[in-house]
């Protein structure tokens, strides 16, 4: 038995907001350089936008409100994604991986995403030194991602680890938790704010905890053979 604890990126393991404000602090310098738009001034019209939940156009209202061309806000797209970003992995996150590591469990990270960016977050976030591998779920086999079973096989073979053996940890109640119970793993769902939509049962976590600093509790209940459910 290698027991293999495997771990989401977005929103699990870090916010992914994160990500987002790195990119609109790039994406205003680039604004300012290109366009002379007071670099503060665009930064905070894309921040309105993702604090009032319209971030799929940030870049639009940027567009409009500051007289840019609207045509760019594709190459702002591509621009936020090809940016180096600037990423902290929470302390809770820290100390949970190295928790589990100090247990002797084999420690993965499987992700969505396009998996040059999914790249660039891993190393900003200096994952390499903190986990045995990490998976980017569109580079696997067809390329479909997570819920698809393969990219769950593949990071399992890359830890040398059974379904049996393996629990995952995410957000997701669709992509990371029904494809992981599929795939035949146990699953913890992080779930930092409360849900009021019923989910399948496919979809229902073995462990519901409310952050990273519960997450290696719940994962040594499941393995001796509890039910957690930790909220």
């Amino acid at each position: 038995m290698i027991p293999a604890l495997i771990f989401d990126l977005d929103d699990t393991l870090y916010p992914e907001r994160q990500f987002i404000r790195s990119g609109y602090h790039a994406v205003a310098t680039e604004v300012t350089r290109r366009f002379g738009l007071p670099r503060r001034a665009a930064l905070a019209t894309m921040m309105r936008a993702l604090r009032h939940g319209n971030r799929g156009q940030a870049f639009q209202t940027l567009c409009r409100e500051h007289d840019l061309p609207l045509t760019i806000a594709q190459e702002l797209v591509e621009f936020l994604r090809a940016h180096v970003p600037t990423l902290r992995l929470p302390a809770s996150s820290a100390e949970a991986l190295a928790a589990a590591r100090a247990r002797g469990w084999r420690l993965g990270v499987l992700t969505n995403g396009i998996p040059a960016v999914q790249a660039r977050k891993a190393e900003a976030l200096g994952l390499d030194a903190l986990v045995d591998t990490i998976v980017y779920a569109h580079g696997c086999g067809t390329g479909l991602g997570k819920p698809a079973r393969e990219a769950f096989e593949t990071v399992l073979a890359q830890l040398g680890s059974l379904p049996s053996d393996g629990v995952f940890v995410g957000d997701d109640p669709l992509c990371d938790i029904e494809g992981a119970r599929l795939a035949g793993l146990r699953t913890v769902q992080v779930r930092r704010r409360g849900s009021g939509h019923s989910l399948p049962p496919s979809c229902e976590p073995d462990a519901l905890v409310r952050g990273m600093d519960e997450v290696v509790a719940a994962v040594e209940r499941l393995w001796r053979g509890e039910w957690a459910h930790a909220v």
